[in-house]
């Protein structure tokens, strides 16, 4: 009886045991399957996205000649800075540079500021109508530009601001803290109280408080905004473009804007104007990528 009990219970057992490894290793095949899906929809778009650089990047170095020959997608046999040269020189285009870095800059740092002040009212000073604050701040990133400029152009015309930069820095800096109003005070309507409690028990004032503990901690996120109000800013066209109607103020976008009509006839000389309009922002993002990326993943982490 026992012999025969093992020889039945024994092919019993063996599917048993290999069933779970079969389903292992369909899922492990699904997995990677999935994977690579991922990876070549990731690659394809990366590709689509990358390409109009591309075009700037060949076109601009390229001869007017070869370019009729050869057309707008072949690599150029010799590098020919001329028209580069000539938009630089054209436009005044260090003029420009220094107008959007200095706008977008000073809109970075503004609006950064103002977020972190309002966002410490709002997200540890915990006042009252908290929730429809943020739901007005959270309005007020959604309303197009369109639909305020005129009132802007009013307002910067009766105050002596208009054609300024410093209107334009004012006008955006507060537009973008909406949104960074909105954003720290999610993330410091978390705030461990204890933290704050232990430093009020020490005697440490609002503003000690805001300095020594909040502003540290909240540092990272800081630094995703103000790479974002940069490019953002560095990026705007239609505000800077009634805003600022004199060439002396124009803002790279708007100098790259109001001749795209002028260049439409010479593809090599409007690829030159596109690629020293994305350089900036480009080498901007290299820069600071890695200290966007610390924010990004430190904010998901807490």
């Amino acid at each position: 009886m026992t012999a025969t009990s093992l020889e039945v219970a024994t092919p019993a057992t063996v599917p048993s045991s290999t069933a779970p490894r079969t389903k292992k290793r369909r899922s492990r095949a699904r997995r990677g399957v999935s994977g690579w899906v991922v990876l070549i929809v990731v690659f394809v778009c990366a590709v689509l996205m990358l390409f109009p650089f591309w075009l700037a990047l060949v076109n601009a170095f390229k001869p007017g000649a070869e370019y009729i020959e050869t057309g707008p997608l072949s690599v150029p046999t010799t590098l020919d800075f001329t028209a580069l040269i000539n938009f630089w020189q054209g436009v005044n285009f260090n003029q420009k540079l220094w107008n959007s870095a200095l706008i977008s800059g000073s809109v970075a740092l503004i609006a950064a500021a103002i977020s972190l002040l309002s966002a410490y009212a709002i997200g540890i000073g915990r006042i009252k109508g908290r929730v429809w604050i943020l739901a007005i701040f959270m309005l007020a990133f959604t309303i197009p530009q369109e639909a305020l400029v005129y009132p802007l152009f009013i307002l910067t015309r009766d105050l002596g601001l208009y054609d300024t930069q410093l209107g334009v820095i004012i006008i955006l800096a507060v537009l973008q803290s909406a949104f960074g109003t909105y954003m720290l005070a999610s993330v410091l309507g978390s705030f461990p109280p204890e933290v704050l409690e232990a430093a009020r028990i020490d005697g440490a004032s609002r503003l000690q408080i805001l300095w020594s503990i909040v502003l540290p901690l909240t540092r990272p996120t800081l630094a995703v905004l103000v790479t974002f109000f940069f490019i953002w800013t560095w990026n705007d066209f239609f505000l800077p473009l009634v805003l600022l109607p004199s060439a002396a103020n124009q803002t790279v976008s708007v100098a790259l804007g109001a001749l795209s009509g002028q260049y439409t006839s010479d593809p090599t000389a409007l690829a030159a104007a596109s690629l020293a309009g994305i350089l900036p922002a480009f080498i901007f993002f290299i820069l600071f990528q890695r200290t966007l990326m610390r924010g990004v993943n430190l904010g998901a982490v807490k």
